[in-house]
């Protein structure tokens, strides 16, 4: 189990790397989608059962919209704040280390940027939006998840947020799993229709 782990964060920081460094980010999710459907489909370590992998026929997602990928600069939080969750028979501690201000095609807000304390640690940023519900998972999408290989890369001091790359916590897909979900503070009042749906629209509650 612990090495089929291991494998499956391997591969996925592999292909974020990929994407990262390509110039063509158009063309570049394509191969992306086609990996994570890969590894739904057939690693161990999906967030489908086997039952579900042998019915799996691919992860649907809104059209790539270029707009919807920015540059964010990091402003330093004045308040602490430290969130603990409880996942299955563990817990998980984030702190947020500042706010990202995001300006999209269909609005504007700001997202608190969390670090997942522990060893080693990593940027988390969850956040939910007016598609919630509708077409992706009422529990919102992860954007950035540094510990596992979710990472987009930085311009300098700034994160590159492609909101394109959104995808959905494996709770979506399966009710094994226990997932931190968006906070109140990363709840956006309008819609970003880019990334990943929900594949279950009776699920997406």
């Amino acid at each position: 189990m612990s090495l089929a782990l291991l494998d499956f964060r391997r591969q996925v920081a592999e292909a974020y790397e990929q994407f990262r460094h390509s110039n063509d980010p158009t063309a570049a999710i394509q191969n992306f989608r086609s990996f994570r459907n890969n590894l739904f489909k057939f690693h161990p370590q999906s967030a489908l059962d086997s039952a579900q992998q042998q019915q799996f026929r691919g992860l649907e997602y809104f059209p790539y919209d270029p707009d919807f990928r920015i540059q964010a600069d990091i402003k330093p939080s004045p308040d602490p704040l430290v969130l603990s969750l409880t996942l299955g028979e563990g817990t998980a501690t984030l702190e947020r280390i500042g706010t990202a201000a995001v300006e999209l095609p269909t609005g504007k807000g700001v997202l608190d940027v969390f670090w997942i304390a522990g060893y080693g640690g990593g940027i988390f940023l969850p956040f939910g939006d007016a598609t919630n519900r509708i077409s992706t998972y009422g529990g919102g999408r992860y954007l950035l998840d540094t510990i596992k290989g979710a990472d987009l890369g930085s311009v300098g001091a700034r994160l590159v947020l492609d909101f394109n790359m959104a995808y959905n916590p494996s709770c979506a897909y399966n009710p094994r799993w226990v997932c931190p979900l968006a906070p109140p503070g990363n709840r956006l009042a309008f819609a970003v229709p880019v990334g990943e749906k929900h594949p279950i629209p009776e699920l997406a509650v």
